[in-house]
């Protein structure tokens, strides 16, 4: 059974479809790869999933329950996570009590949150920045600390909305090394992300949206190759050239 079923779902705004008849799976163990142009339906899809929009038509199910229409505390308690494209911690928190606030939700004691939360620090690699406040961190580490939020609410399956975006090479390898290392130690991912060269090399499988309609779906190779694709992207040969 697939970890997330995304069915015939549709997002409508007044008289705009921002997503529709959407279906895809995602594979527990899978790093699935969501591409499209701006405007495409991609974070309206992630609202979608995580509770923050209701879908008008359609079903989505995780670990084989419907979460459609939960509300995103709800399906963070089920273990889906997620981070954002505009970061989100408490800024006058430090990282350790960032993590800790997520911890909380399956750890409800003090003790329990701050082993969670140092536990999660360690497999991050942010120890050495636990009592940073979160508003004077770096861009990469700020990601970073979305990701351990996540993880610290024991998620099984994790959204990223390009926490690649806005850092250097060297920040995003060691992004692209801890995420690769997370979905070893089981953490599925669905990915969201515009720099097409990783989320290429890091997906099984890509879906691809434009004007919220899925256009393909398959490995990298193929969807790159799609005529569909190259036409909603650049209408070149290979919009990876």
């Amino acid at each position: 059974m697939p970890i997330l079923e995304v069915e015939s779902v549709t997002k409508m705004f007044g008289g705009l479809a921002a997503v529709r008849d959407l279906s895809f799976a995602v594979e527990r163990g899978e790093i699935v790869g969501i591409i499209g142009p701006n405007g495409a339906g991609k974070t309206t899809t992630f609202e979608i999933i995580t509770g923050f929009q209701t879908p008008t038509e359609g079903r989505v199910r995780f670990k084989g329950e419907s979460v459609a229409g939960l509300r995103p505390y709800e399906t963070a308690r089920r273990g889906l996570g997620r981070t954002f494209q505009i970061p989100q911690p408490f800024p006058g928190f430090t990282v350790l009590e960032n993590i800790m606030a997520a911890a909380f939700m399956h750890h409800p004691s003090r003790p329990a949150a701050e082993r969670k939360a140092r536990a999660v620090l360690e497999r991050v690699g942010m120890v050495s920045s636990v009592s940073f406040l979160a508003k004077n961190l770096t861009l990469a580490d700020t990601k970073r600390l979305e990701i351990a939020r996540a993880l610290a609410i024991d998620a099984e399956m994790v959204l990223l909305d390009e926490v690649m975006a806005g850092l250097t090479p060297v920040e995003a390898d060691e992004a692209i090394a801890l995420l690769l290392s997370l979905n070893r130690d089981g953490v599925t991912f669905l990915v969201i992300e515009h720099i097409m060269q990783i989320i290429m090399s890091i997906s099984r499988r890509i879906v691809v949206l434009h004007h919220g309609e899925k256009i393909a779906e398959g490995s990298p190779d193929h969807v790159s190759q799609d005529a569909k694709v190259i036409e909603a992207y650049l209408g070149e040969e290979s919009f990876l050239a």
